[in-house]
């Protein structure tokens, strides 16, 4: 069977498809002050095109016709027109700007918002940097490809046909002479484009690889200042930018590698329209102002026309960027929107997972056919080593990934068949690595209800046993918690997380080793403010340290994503089984006594 040949269009990212989709999805938007852009582009060319013609009368009023009054004139004449070519360039240069302003914040806005859309798994397969990269650079390369096409348009493309409609006007035969330098310019340009594409490419991927390295320097800075890593991750990013640079200098010298020989060319044009201008002068009795205007025109139509010419060059370097963003903009996202389905309606939040069944990867299960029920009301822990998959329970829970079999059913509605959104609004999560934002500890606890009062923060707060402490900083609860929480020990996040799931008042509670990573003291301090969270919720603890589920409801033992005990505390310890063996190797490490085990009574 004959094959084809491939279109361009079979491609969507290649440099036409893209261009086209640019400007009719992004540029068309805006075509209002596009056309008032171009009006002033218009303007400025043809007062730039009218300030070369009058200095050629300038010169014959002062050479050949020796007329002072005519210079005046011509002269003031000139200025006028330079000073409608200013204040038309600042125009459209401050409308293009607006311009440019409004489509970055919004595809930033888009590119953030798609990220929103996608489920825990897409991001555990990249690095933030990336992201980072495709937010400010592919956003910027955007308005960039808009900008150049503009400009090509408006001002160079107009400025060029203003200069050759002066050169042509005062002589076509020299004007001729002028352009001969075009076609062979253009053959070399051609050449250069292929190669620009690949030195792009390599040059944003390698700027995203210096972002990862600084990134993960500074927020591992006390793991590298402990293991002393300031060489490695030195060497690290010197090599990162090392590669950047090398990548830069190789797009310099071939983006520029055109410029000698558009010079040379241009050197020739220039000299055989001097010779026939000068020519033409002495011994074809033409005036010196024909002459003088025409190399004025054919010396400033020199840069739109080398701008012009680079413009397929300096184009695809920045489309890279723009298929960067596209490309996570147009892509499917792994979290569609569910909005439309039924909301979770709640009466008693009974928890049952029917037979359900999970792998991260084909062939790699994390849970075999796992069934449990978690009562209204109750404590169910979850205990057994690492690996087992009790987290991957929560991620369910949480619908951060979909079940491979089996169903997971909240009071009788499965939580496939219900959205997303109505599901996590009636479930608070308190985690081992509490995450909080660069802000106040007022907003951080206020994020478990947006529009909270102060009164219910405050509350919330001495519920979670962390008012004290935050009235013990100068600034209560304005005081910032810095970059992912560094500016308050791990005790106090932790309260201030569980503060932020109490202000949620959900139904359902999902706590993931959330003392896991606390000296006796502080454990001490949150399992008092867990004891609040918990109490009349139906609550889904995993724990590491068992003597704080030594209260739960029900003890559920998962290893190899199965359920191979389940019981209450002491029921387990009489069985001598997998719980009793974890216990007993605890119990020289750990002592209850004092402590306010979850699910306790108060």
């Amino acid at each position: 069977m004959a094959q084809f040949p491939k279109k361009i269009t079979d491609d969507p990212y290649a440099a036409a498809v893209l261009i086209r989709r640019l400007v009719t999805e992004q540029g068309v938007i805006y075509w209002r002050r596009y056309l008032v852009a171009f009006a002033l582009m218009a303007l400025a060319a043809g007062s730039t095109a009218g300030a070369t013609y009058v200095l050629g009368q300038v010169i014959n009023q002062a050479y050949v016709d020796k007329n002072i009054p005519g210079i005046a004139m011509f002269s003031g004449v000139t200025v006028i027109l330079l000073f409608i070519k200013g204040v038309a360039t600042y125009g459209h240069m401050v409308i293009l700007t607006k311009i440019s302003n409004a489509i970055l914040a919004t595809n930033q806005r888009q590119l953030f918002a798609k990220l929103m859309r996608e489920n825990v798994g897409f991001f555990s397969e990249r690095h933030s940097s990336e992201f980072l990269a495709r937010l400010t650079a592919g956003a910027k390369s955007i308005t960039d490809v808009l900008n150049m096409l503009v400009n090509a348009v408006g001002r160079d493309l107009m400025m060029l046909l203003a200069m050759i409609g002066v050169m042509v006007w005062q002589d076509p035969l020299m004007s001729f002479i002028g352009l001969v330098a075009v076609p062979p310019a253009m053959l070399v340009l051609r050449k250069l484009v292929k190669r620009i594409k690949g030195l792009a490419f390599n040059q944003f991927t390698g700027t995203a690889d210096i972002m990862e390295t600084m990134q993960e320097s500074l927020q591992g800075i006390r793991t590298v200042k402990a293991f002393t890593l300031e060489e490695t991750m030195q060497k690290r990013i010197d090599e990162n930018i090392a590669i950047v640079e090398r990548n830069a200098n190789k797009m310099a010298r071939v983006a520029n590698r055109s410029n000698p020989l558009m010079e040379m060319l241009g050197g020739f044009a220039v000299a055989g329209c001097l010779l026939y201008g000068g020519y033409s002068v002495v011994a074809l009795n033409a005036t010196p102002g024909a002459f003088f205007s025409f190399m004025t025109a054919f010396l400033m139509a020199t840069e739109p026309a080398k701008r012009l010419a680079r413009l397929n060059i300096d184009l695809n370097s920045q489309l890279v960027g723009a298929r960067m963003l596209l490309e996570v903009v147009d892509s499917p996202a792994s979290e569609q929107s569910d909005d439309d389905k039924p909301a979770l309606k709640l009466s008693d939040a009974r928890i049952e997972l029917r037979d359900v069944s999970f792998s991260y990867r084909t062939g790699e299960t994390v849970l075999n056919r796992m069934s449990f029920v978690a009562e209204p009301g109750k404590v169910t822990a979850l205990v057994g080593p690492s690996g087992g998959g009790k987290s991957t329970v929560l991620a369910l829970l949480l619908r951060f990934y979909e079940v491979t079999q089996g169903d997971i059913v909240i009071d009788g509605q499965s939580i496939g068949s219900i959205s997303r959104k109505s599901l996590r609004a009636q479930t608070a999560y308190v985690g081992q690595d509490v995450y909080l934002f660069r802000d106040t500890i007022r907003n951080n606890i206020a994020f478990g209800r947006p529009g909270a009062t102060e009164d219910q923060i405050i509350d919330a707060a001495k519920a979670a046993c962390a008012h004290d402490f935050i009235m013990s900083f100068p600034l209560g609860y304005d005081t910032p918690v810095g970059e992912h929480g560094t500016q308050v020990s791990g005790g106090q996040r932790q309260r201030i997380a569980v503060a932020r799931a109490l202000l949620k008042n959900a139904p359902i509670i999902l706590l993931d080793e959330a003392t896991a990573a606390l000296d006796s003291e502080s454990e001490k301090q949150v399992q008092e403010a867990i004891e609040h969270l918990c109490r009349n919720r139906t609550t889904i603890v995993i724990a590491h340290r068992l003597h704080t589920i030594m209260h739960a409801d029900a003890i559920l033992v998962v290893e190899g994503g199965e359920i191979v005990e389940q019981g209450r505390h002491d029921d387990l310890l009489r069985r001598s089984g997998r719980y009793a063996s974890f216990f007993r190797l605890q119990h020289h490490d750990t002592s209850p006594l004092g402590l306010a085990p979850i699910g306790a009574t108060a």
